[in-house]
């Protein structure tokens, strides 16, 4: 396996905003979500990252190929920016690895065998189960 990828800071586009549900009376006056906006196009991942990145069918990546992360887990502000470049990360390093290629294997001659044998054993049992005529 490889390095982990890195993405330089200068190609992140970082804002605090305002979190929503619970929080009391601090909740209405601190802005401690962050979204965090990377454009996947404009940025310096190589090619194939950037293509499968793209190609992942994912609701939080725009038209414009812009990858929209909101992280608003913990209290603080600095505690959400490093969740939110953990997850940036850790999308971008899942796709770091190419797929592997899938060749097409023919089955062997003792396993087309097997199975065959199965299929008449299995038939031979459906025809035991006819009505039993006397004579």
């Amino acid at each position: 396996m490889h390095a982990p990828i890195t993405i330089a800071e200068n190609e992140v586009q970082v804002t605090a905003v305002r979190a929503q549900g619970a929080g009391g009376q601090n909740v209405n006056k601190v802005s401690s979500a962050i979204h965090l906006r990377f454009d996947i196009p404009a940025s310096s991942l190589p090619e194939g990252i950037k293509e499968r990145l793209l190609a992942l069918r994912d609701s939080r990546i725009t038209q414009a190929g812009v990858l929209v992360l909101k992280a608003q887990q913990h209290r603080t502000q600095d505690m959400n920016r490093l969740d939110a470049f953990a997850r940036l990360h850790e999308l971008v390093n899942s796709v770091a690895t190419p797929p592997r290629v899938r060749r097409a294997t023919q089955p062997t001659r003792a396993s087309k065998q097997r199975r065959l044998e199965s299929k008449t054993q299995r038939s031979e049992i459906k025809a035991g189960r006819g009505k039993v005529i006397d004579q």
